[in-house]
């Protein structure tokens, strides 16, 4: 008989002990408690306990060192736990250690948020990305056996190919990702075929990424009319969507909404979901999307642009949107441009709509096709301009005077026009 992938457990709300850990000497980005709690929420567990440890690297054995077991095992019983949360990367050995030590279910950083994915998969790509993050991540773990796998059923950890299973081989597991991964380049394939018809249609396309529940559905409902699911939670949309948005003045464009990055995102799902994230490194712009209330908005703001590089995207233009203003106080929507006169940043509030329509004029402004020729001379205290001018502008003509100074004839997008706005220009044919 079938069994669904993603079925949840008969019982969920698990009772689960939190345990994040400070390393001293590694140098590293170190995870956030804060969000290690909303993945646990996000996954359905009960977090009853945090325990927290500090150690100048992992221990070989169990993570968090033998007097930790020890604690960890007292505070179980005391709270009446089912499963063990750990806000880090554990080792196959490691994790079945702690298991056997505890007799609960252990699950690392990269087990949780796996499994918030398959019970946010909805269409049928999007759960066979899942369902192969999950096989390349339990594969070392299944071949030597979890026996609780034979005594248990469902829960944070197990949904998926876990309980599909339970005398899964290496062979199997292979025969198994490869099947996936041949559908997946079937999915791969239609898309890319879509993308192209885009590109000779002329229609440019945008992608909203930034980091999970940064408002990319909300922002994206807002400028499409569109009605994709919105919550306050971690991952609240995993599939993506793509539709057409009309601007005001402007050209029509394609916007996709991307999942959601989150801190050292398991390398699992970045190849798992390289279809999807390809719509962000093929675009022609990315609205990079910034929760502008939150207290780690620089670390969000780096760790996006780090995933950005491993997928390839970070050489896509980008327009900076700083969404939730209404959440700071006396904050204005305002749009931010760069030495050039160009867009580079807007603050807005997606949910109430203020500074909505700066957005669609900086995306009008960025996409518009307005190459223009212009003549003009530019003294020789304006050598700046000039040397500004070689980086956005082809330059068609220059002769230099005896007197100093440039008479110049270039070629550029109006975008740049604000870098001549002292200099007296004059448009040719």
């Amino acid at each position: 008989m079938a069994v669904d992938l993603f079925e949840r457990p008969a019982g969920s709300g698990e009772r689960a002990i939190l345990v994040h850990m400070t390393l001293k000497s590694m140098r590293v980005i170190q995870e956030d408690l804060a969000e290690l709690k909303e993945l646990a929420k996000s996954a359905g567990a009960e977090p009853v306990f945090v325990l927290t440890a500090s150690r100048p690297k992992p221990d070989a054995k169990y993570f968090i060192g033998s007097g930790k077991v020890e604690e960890l095992r007292t505070l179980i019983l005391e709270h009446e736990a089912d499963i063990v949360l750990f806000n880090h990367s554990l080792t196959p050995s490691q994790e079945r250690n702690l298991e056997k030590a505890l007799s609960v279910r252990v699950v690392d950083r990269n087990g949780l948020i796996l499994d918030i994915f398959a019970q946010r998969a909805q269409s049928f790509e999007g759960k066979l990305q899942v369902e192969l993050a999950q096989l390349q991540h339990l594969s070392t773990r299944l071949v030597r056996g979890w026996t609780h796998l034979e005594r248990q059923k469902g829960g944070i950890g197990l949904r998926g190919p876990g309980e599909t299973q339970l005398e899964t081989d290496r062979r199997l597991l292979a025969v198994r990702i490869q099947q996936i991964q041949r559908k997946l380049e079937k999915v791969e394939s239609q898309r890319h075929q879509g993308r192209s018809k885009r590109k000779k249609a002329e229609i440019a396309s945008v992608s909203l990424v930034g980091y999970t529940n940064a408002g990319k559905s909300t922002l994206f409902n807002t400028l499409t009319g569109a009605d994709i699911y919105v919550a306050d939670q971690l991952f609240a949309t995993l599939d993506p969507t793509l539709r057409q948005c009309s601007l005001p003045d402007g050209p029509e464009l394609v916007l996709a909404d991307t999942v959601g990055f989150i801190r050292h995102l398991p390398h699992e799902l970045v190849a798992a979901f390289k279809s999807t994230l390809q719509e962000a490194s093929e675009a022609d712009l990315l609205l990079h999307v910034i929760d502008a209330n939150a207290e780690d908005r620089d670390d969000t703001i780096f760790q996006v642009n780090h995933i950005l590089q491993d997928i390839g995207a970070d050489k896509v233009p980008q327009l900076q949107v700083f969404n939730k203003i209404d959440l700071l106080a006396d904050m204005q929507p305002r749009l931010d441009r760069n030495e050039f006169g160009v867009p580079v940043r807007v603050w807005i509030s997606a949910q109430s709509g203020a500074g909505v329509e700066l957005l669609q004029s900086a995306l009008a402004e960025l996409f518009i096709d307005s190459k223009v020729k212009l003549a003009f001379f530019l003294s020789a205290e304006q050598a700046a301009i000039r040397a500004k001018l070689f980086d956005v502008a082809y330059i068609l003509e220059e002769h230099f005077e005896d007197a100093g100074g440039w008479n110049m004839r270039v070629e550029m997008d109006r975008k740049y026009l604000g870098l001549l706005k002292t200099v007296a220009v004059s448009e040719i044919e």
